[in-house]
């Protein structure tokens, strides 16, 4: 074949393959949503497969043993709904509708301790009003939630759309824990050996390790939530220290931006009861972020991870950015995921590679 064939055949190749990947990355983007219901049921599947083998080890059939952990969630989540939901409610509706009140006694406070300090001229208060300007700020903060809670609602096309998506999330990651072996089979043989056996290798750990940062974080945020109400109620909150201390659970499960989103209703809270309520309340914070970042978080989850935080803190930001609040839970682990395959597929390799010519070439010197 001549030089200028051979250039051209080359040329048309890279074209199709350029061409179909351009087609497979539109598909995508047209199946947005169902390529996040994937992605959720995924992680909900790695995050049962520990538990459902452990059933399964008491000799009880896959299929049961799926399905008995499935009820028992399901169950167990309609229990405590009943059980505690319509007090958090109750109380979480109590806590936004005297948010004006709380944001009047703290801008009452701020301007009585800049006139304690002396500071009189117009200009200096105009500027110190601009920057502490409460409904401002809570305006714009209400502004950012909704379009994060848009966002992600337009993902899973309105509300009815994202309860619809959350089961079709439940049934696909139970049918892939069902028949997970069958699936994992089919998709590894779509690639070339030596390929297809080396990805068949990373499904267990990649799988470990999602599912292990989706426990510890539910782990971690069932403790902080639990430890928050407790707390306030011993300082005397304990009107909506349960609802506060849900807040505070559940806003955990975002890192690092979570736990200070959690304090702020608290703090709020705490302004408006008056005396030494809020440093009590500041404290009980203060110690519960040291207890997650040096106690809990390298326990529980940051072994499982193995991620370096700056990569975790990329992965929320971009989820975010891409997903809203859907994107911040649910890019974490697979961040965690690709960790895996990036250390398992290219850096053992590439260091047992060094290690093995390391000794040809000093013989050869």
């Amino acid at each position: 074949m001549k030089p200028s064939e051979s250039s051209l055949t080359f040329s048309i190749a890279s074209l199709l393959r350029l061409g179909v990947i351009s087609l497979g990355l539109l598909l995508l983007w047209q199946l947005q949503n169902l390529v996040v219901v994937l992605m959720i049921s995924i992680v909900l599947a790695s995050t049962l497969a520990p538990i459902i083998q452990q059933v399964e080890s008491l000799r009880a059939p896959r299929w049961l043993a799926v399905l008995g952990v499935y009820v028992s969630l399901i169950g167990a989540a309609i229990t405590a709904t009943l059980v505690i939901g319509p007090t958090i409610t109750e109380q979480i509706q109590r806590i936004f509708i005297a948010l004006p009140g709380y944001l009047d006694t703290l801008t009452t406070l701020i301007e009585e301790s800049i006139m304690q300090m002396g500071i009189s001229k117009p200009e200096d208060l105009g500027m110190i009003n601009q920057l502490f300007d409460l409904q401002a700020l809570t305006a714009w903060t209400f502004r950012s939630s909704q379009k994060l809670i848009l966002q992600s609602v337009d993902i899973t096309k309105g509300l009815l759309g994202g309860v619809f998506n959350l089961l079709l999330a439940l049934i696909l990651s139970a049918y892939m824990l069902s028949d997970s072996q069958r699936l994992l089979n089919g998709l590894v043989s779509l690639f070339p050996q030596p390929w297809e056996q080396r990805l068949a290798d990373q499904v267990h750990p990649v799988s470990q390790r999602m599912g292990a940062y989706i426990q510890g974080r539910l782990l971690v945020s069932l403790i902080l939530g639990t430890t928050v109400s407790i707390g306030l109620k011993l300082i005397g909150i304990a009107e909506v220290a349960l609802g506060l201390g849900a807040i505070a659970g559940l806003t955990n499960l975002i890192p690092f931006f979570g736990p200070v989103l959690g304090a702020i209703p608290a703090l709020l809270v705490a302004v408006a009861q008056g005396g030494w309520t809020v440093a009590w309340v500041f404290l009980l914070f203060v110690l519960i972020q040291n207890l997650e970042t040096y106690v809990l978080d390298p326990l529980v989850v940051s072994p499982s991870v193995n991620v370096p935080p700056l990569y975790q803190l990329l992965a929320v930001l971009g989820g975010t950015q891409v997903l809203g609040i859907i994107g911040a839970l649910i890019a974490p682990p697979w961040v965690a995921a690709g960790g895996v395959l990036i250390e398992n597929l290219y850096l053992h390799p590439k260091r047992e590679a060094e290690q093995n010519t390391q000794p040809a070439v000093e013989t050869v010197s």
